[in-house]
């Protein structure tokens, strides 16, 4: 949700921390700011706005910062309306300390009414800022890493923190318990973030840090120790991830990008995956022992968002090729109910950046219970996949669109993949009959290319129907979670309130929103249940909704019920939810276009959860 960007070294801070906020910005936020130990004088600056990161660097074009080290953030409100006031940094009384903070302080109220007591000034609505004054309370008697190690040692709830002072200038101090941070590695300097595209600018060489972690920066040294002051040895990894990955290339925004490089990612993903002769599927990361797979009686799935309506899909494919029964749950209420699960369950846990604080919440509920769990994961080196029995990642690069769009159906793809591993491996299915899901699988990136190829027609029927004020999905069996997610990316970018449905249960309540003023998109493509669909588009046609056919090529008579057809390419119904996303992703981009909306950038929403 929030940004961390934090550098120490021998360049100058601003450009490099500014630089970093700016490939933060996909992760939603309302202000930002930074704060920099000046060179000139041994004190700190600090400049912030609300609003945009560019508001921030119309203030730092009239009034520079020049020093090290320095931090920055971008926040997304919990505490305190988004304004100048609420904006991190925060600093403590005697201006010599800076905090950026991740997360919620669940005790802050108690902690603050204390610091009052005490005699502190306080300028914001901010659980953050009563970090700043523990640290300020306790550096009275210790050095600065021990009073930022006191100060934590009273915090309840998650943080990822970044600390400077005036007082130790040659020092940059990080923290975290229940959010993401990292620690990137140059020469004669180090740098300090929430997430790594913030730095992949600067360095590719990462040390994530774990649960209750502590750092402390110089630009020469890292001493990385637990919360006790226990040293801790752990080598970097080095990130590959192509740092023109994460820009536009030319696209009007990045979700439009990420919708067009999805058969690319299909074909990459299958390649590195199915062995070329054999047909065996591969996973480089899957730890899992192949006889406790084997013994598997149930599988759980748990996520949030796209990701959840990804298990969703996942469900239908795993209980038709593996004859497994799967539930799925959203992980914010798995973790509460009464799990029937044991060391027989396989908890599959889906996550685009690996920190959905929710969903690691279940993970940690589940293996409590004995069961394994399986991280399905875009981040490498995540929270998630370091807390998991095995990973499949889905290697889909940076998603900067708020909206998930590739990451979506790279998790489709790891589902599919697995479970005709899982399939293979249970003897559920002969060798002969999984090559010839994966030969259809493996030419489904040229379905969606044809997709793609008629995107003009596609988003001149969306420009159509921008006015509508509201919109129903409709959907059945494995593309039921498919009218979830158009709905879902609907209202996400385009503020349109929309629906998804079962199409089965229209008439169990939807029907009677059904009129001339609501745009109704049916997925009626070739299927088990394509009569079915049918019915429903003379249903709606009778009470004169706006009917938008999602169909398969060739589908004439579907034109019966309505003119607007977006046609997808025949394949097996199994297979489908990957061609019917594209659409579904093109229909939400472009009337949000129309409307005039933010679309890599939506209001209220952050792309990683990091807080419950």
């Amino acid at each position: 949700m929030c940004g961390i960007v934090g550098y120490i070294g021998q360049r100058e801070s601003q450009s490099i921390l500014l630089n970093g906020l700016k490939s933060l910005e996909y992760r939603g936020y309302d202000s930002s700011g930074m704060a920099l130990v000046l060179s000139s004088k041994n004190l700190i600056s600090i400049r912030k706005s609300p609003g945009k990161i560019a508001a921030l660097e119309n203030i730092l074009k009239k009034k520079p910062l020049c020093g090290s080290p320095g931090i920055a953030h971008t926040r997304w409100a919990t505490h305190g309306a988004p304004n100048q006031e609420n904006a991190h940094p925060h600093m403590d009384c005697s201006g010599e300390i800076a905090v950026v903070h991740n997360g919620i302080i669940e005790n802050y109220a108690p902690l603050k009414a204390q610091l009052v007591r005490e005699g502190h000034k306080f300028t914001s609505q901010t659980d953050t800022e009563v970090i700043a004054h523990l640290i300020e309370k306790f550096l009275k008697s210790f050095c600065l890493e021990e009073a930022v190690r006191k100060a934590i040692g009273l915090l309840e709830g998650s943080f990822a923190i970044g600390v400077i002072s005036s007082r130790e200038p040659d020092k940059l101090i990080g923290a975290r318990q229940g959010s993401p941070l990292i620690v990137g590695i140059g020469r004669e300097e180090n740098f300090l973030a929430s997430d790594a595209p913030a730095i992949l600018g600067s360095t590719r060489d990462i040390i994530f840090l774990n649960e209750k972690e502590f750092v402390v920066l110089t630009k020469s040294k890292i001493t990385i120790t637990d919360f006790s002051s226990k040293v801790i040895s752990r080598p970097a990894t080095r990130i590959n991830w192509d740092v023109a990955s994460a820009q536009k290339s030319g696209y009007a925004h990045f979700m439009l990008k990420e919708i067009n490089e999805q058969p690319k990612l299909l074909q990459d993903f299958l390649s590195s995956r199915i062995g070329k002769n054999t047909g065996k599927i591969t996973f480089e990361e899957q730890r899992i022992p192949e006889e406790a797979l084997k013994n598997t009686r149930n599988i759980a799935v748990v996520a949030c968002g796209t990701a959840y309506h990804a298990g969703m899909i996942g469900k239908y494919i795993i209980e038709s090729l593996c004859g497994i029964p799967v539930s799925v749950d959203v992980s914010s209420e798995f973790r509460y109910r009464d799990l029937l699960i044991d060391k027989e369950t396989l908890v599959i846990a889906i996550s685009q950046s690996g920190e959905t604080a929710d969903t690691l919440a279940g993970v940690r509920e589940a293996k409590s219970r004995g069961a394994l769990v399986l991280a399905v994961c875009n981040v490498l080196g995540s929270t998630l996949t370091r807390e998991s029995d095995g990973i499949i990642y889905t290697h889909a690069g940076p998603e900067i669109g708020v909206a998930s769009t590739k990451a979506y159906t790279a998790q489709l793809l790891a589902l599919y993949t697995f479970a005709l591993y899982l399939a293979g491996l249970k003897n559920i299915l002969p060798q002969g009959k999984i090559n010839t899901y994966l030969q259809e699988l493996t030419g489904i990136h040229l379905l969606q290319e044809k997709i793609l190829a008629s995107q003009q027609a596609i988003a001149r029927l969306a420009q159509r129907h921008a006015h509508f004020g509201s919109f129903l999905y409709l959907g059945r069996n494995i593309n039921y979670p498919s009218a979830l997610e158009g709905a879902l990316k609907l209202k996400e970018i385009s503020y349109i309130p929309a629906e998804g449905y079962a199409a089965g249960e229209m008439k169990h309540g939807p029907i009677a929103l059904i009129d001339e003023y609501r745009a109704v998109v049916c997925i009626s493509c070739e299927s088990k249940v394509y009569e079915k669909m049918v019915s429903n588009l003379q249903e709606i046609k009778a009470r004169k909704g706006k009917i938008v056919v999602i169909a398969t090529e060739g589908d004439e008579k579907i034109r019966e019920h309505t003119e607007q057809v977006i046609y997808v390419p025949r394949c097996s119904e199994l297979f489908s939810p990957l061609l019917i996303a594209l659409p579904l992703q093109l229909i939400a981009y472009h009337i949000a276009v129309k409307r005039g909306c933010d679309v890599d950038q939506p209001r209220n929403l952050a792309k990683s959860v990091t807080v419950e």
